[in-house]
């Protein structure tokens, strides 16, 4: 594992038991007690995540809009200070260089005319997105990669706002879905408190200096022992996240799929104006798409897997598995994989490649989890 970065937690990981593994060039947490233990804290209590892999660039300046407007498929235009947005980068063919989430600061720090954006985007297309926006900033507008100077925790859960009212005097319950505010937090000052996740269960990001990261987590540790809180790695990460239908850059999104075909013309605001692969996907939307991700049940006890074939009931292979995993919420294994428009209404039903055996699946409506279920 050498060459590998460490996050400022890896002690804390380490300590606790933590199984490591290299991801995206870092060493992290995969499981500390086991995945369904941990995907169960955050869907009925909370769970902390490290999540200081992710990368973070600044874009300030009198054009940081159109730079942010220019390379990002949704409409940072509509965003007030103190909210954020999900967004894809779309490249000249209108496939997906990555998915990320665009914030709209406070312009304290900027000159008269200026605004002021966070991007923060996946681990493992850190450097290639920096260069593509880069390449592309032909703008008044400045860039700073602040990653390697951020640190990361998500604390989720419906006990996660219990946990960390305790630690300040931001008001967490008035900080709205895709909000955020900034604040002191366990006496670590200017935290950023975004009212995001990846899990689907509610809760929190908190954005910090990594010298001020360790003691924020001990303190949110600390805080969270009346709920009893559990560290959470990358596999309860993954399961929690599939179980809602999010995608996953590198499984269900790359280069090569359109934010259509992934079910994220929600974010493609293609009246906004010229953006990059704009008129690759205008094109794609008039002439109809040829596969659509959808989510499926395995009628099975075995996990489909990234990259098994999908097949009709004929076995004709019309599409492939992008991810899959045991849902521990619902006891049952889930995928979801791209297939034509024929087969992607609920109720159809296909049959999943493994090895040298088939097993039965059923496209259904994503996502696989809903709390009220």
């Amino acid at each position: 594992m050498e060459n590998l970065l460490h996050t400022p937690l890896t002690s804390r990981h380490e300590s606790l038991g933590a199984r490591m593994a290299p991801f995206a060039g870092y060493l992290m947490p995969i499981s500390y007690k086991g995945i369904r233990e941990e995907h169960q804290a955050v869907r009925t209590g909370v769970g902390v995540f490290d999540v200081t892999h992710m990368g973070e660039f600044i874009i300030k300046g009198r054009q940081a809009l159109d730079l942010v407007q220019s390379v990002t498929s949704n409409d940072a235009s509509k965003l007030s200070i103190g909210q954020a947005q999900y967004s894809c980068l779309p490249n000249e063919e209108g496939g997906i260089v990555d998915d990320l989430l665009v914030y709209r600061l406070a312009e304290d720090q900027c000159a008269e005319g200026e605004q002021a954006f966070l991007l923060v985007v996946n681990a493992s297309n850190m450097q290639k997105d920096w260069d593509w926006i880069s390449s592309r900033n032909h703008f008044d507008a400045r860039m700073s990669n602040i990653s390697g100077e951020t640190g990361l925790i998500a604390v989720q859960g419906p006990k996660a706002l219990e946990t960390l009212q305790s630690l300040t005097r931001v008001d967490l319950s008035a900080i709205a879905y895709y909000h955020f505010a900034k604040g002191t937090m366990a006496g670590v000052d200017n935290v950023l408190i975004s009212a995001t996740g990846y899990t689907g269960s509610g809760g929190f990001e908190l954005y910090t200096t990594n010298e001020a990261l360790p003691g924020l987590w001990d303190a949110v540790m600390e805080a969270g022992k009346a709920f009893d809180i559990q560290p959470c790695g990358l596999g309860a990460r993954d399961t929690l996240r599939l179980e809602m239908g999010f995608c996953l850059y590198g499984n269900d999104l790359d280069d090569t799929t359109s934010p259509l075909e992934a079910g994220l013309g929600w974010i493609t605001k293609l009246q906004k104006g010229p953006f990059t692969g704009r008129d690759r996907i205008l094109a794609l939307k008039a002439g109809g798409l040829s596969r659509k991700l959808v989510g499926f049940r395995v009628n099975d006890r075995r996990v489909p897997r990234h990259g098994y074939r999908i097949l009709d009931e004929n076995d004709v292979e019309i599409g492939v598995v992008t991810s899959g995993t045991q849902s521990p919420s619902l006891d049952v294994p889930i995928g979801m994989g791209y297939v034509p428009p024929a087969f992607a209404g609920p109720g159809t039903m296909i049959r999943i490649e493994a090895g040298s055996r088939t097993m039965e699946a059923e496209i259904c409506a994503l996502p696989f989890f809903r709390k009220d279920d």
